[in-house]
């Protein structure tokens, strides 16, 4: 069942309205009419709701609201702090991570990034890369999109850090803390994990310099080793985020998360 995002203003009482873009894809690409039903979130409340179209007009889809859905949260929230790769291959991040259930995602400029962007260009990027995550959360029925966050420097997150129960740092000089060791010793010690934040490093690499600057921003910055090989930049936020939901979706865990959640 095909699923579209709409602001709060659009939703009056049990009816829907759809405007913009999604009016050409519902009417000419999916050639829906009235009586078809299919899913609507709320952008802003993360509420979803079957609707059934009523009327379809030339820019206007009108629906009435049949049924209003559970909200389901992810199991824990994950910010993701990555640094900004060469070519597309953000693009493909935020489709992928937001597929897996980021929450959200911070572009960030490291002493390494061969990427360099123009004030104007960052905001033309953060609202195409914003899109993308519209359109993957759409396809995985998600009931949030995730926010993309302005393209940052390693200083302007340290504020950030601060506010995680985690911070995540895949770094291939470390050896002895693992991603599970170091998820699996905050899950025995019953310490509130709710907000985790990942910080992956460009295609060279994070700096030794870098490295000290991220451990001076607290203690619960963690580096970790993914394992014998050298991830891509790529692979290692996927990678990351894969283990960080296993570990607390499993049944022994459970209900630690949703204790903290609630």
């Amino acid at each position: 069942m095909q699923k579209f995002f709409v602001e709060e203003s659009q939703i009056q009482e049990n009816q829907v309205i759809i405007q913009g873009t999604d009016v050409n894809h519902i009417k000419n690409v999916l050639r829906m009419k009235n009586g078809d039903i299919f899913l609507v979130g709320n952008k802003q409340t993360k509420e979803t709701y079957l609707v059934e179209i009523t009327k379809v007009q030339q820019k206007v889809i009108q629906c009435k609201i049949k049924e209003e859905y559970q909200r389901k949260r992810e199991p824990i929230a994950v910010t993701l702090y990555q640094s900004l790769p060469k070519a597309d291959k953000l693009e493909w991040i935020i489709q992928k991570t937001t597929e897996i259930g980021i929450c959200s995602i911070v572009p960030v400029i490291t002493e390494r990034t061969i990427v360099k962007l123009a004030e104007n260009d960052r905001i033309k990027k953060q609202d195409r890369w914003q899109k993308i995550a519209e359109v993957a959360a759409k396809q995985c029925k998600r009931n949030d999109i995730p926010e993309i966050k302005m393209v940052r420097t390693l200083e302007e997150i340290e504020t950030d850090i601060k506010e995680y129960d985690i911070f995540l740092v895949a770094y291939e000089e470390e050896k002895a803390n693992t991603l599970k060791n170091c998820l699996r010793k905050s899950i025995e010690l019953e310490e509130k994990v709710s907000k985790i934040g990942i910080f992956i490093g460009p295609e060279g690499g994070i700096s030794d310099k870098e490295i000290e600057k991220l451990k001076s921003y607290g203690e619960q910055v963690k580096c970790v080793t993914l394992g014998e090989h050298i991830l891509r930049t790529e692979t290692a936020p996927i990678v990351i985020l894969a283990n960080i939901l296993y570990e607390f979706m499993d049944e022994k865990t459970k209900f630690h998360t949703e204790r903290n959640l609630n």
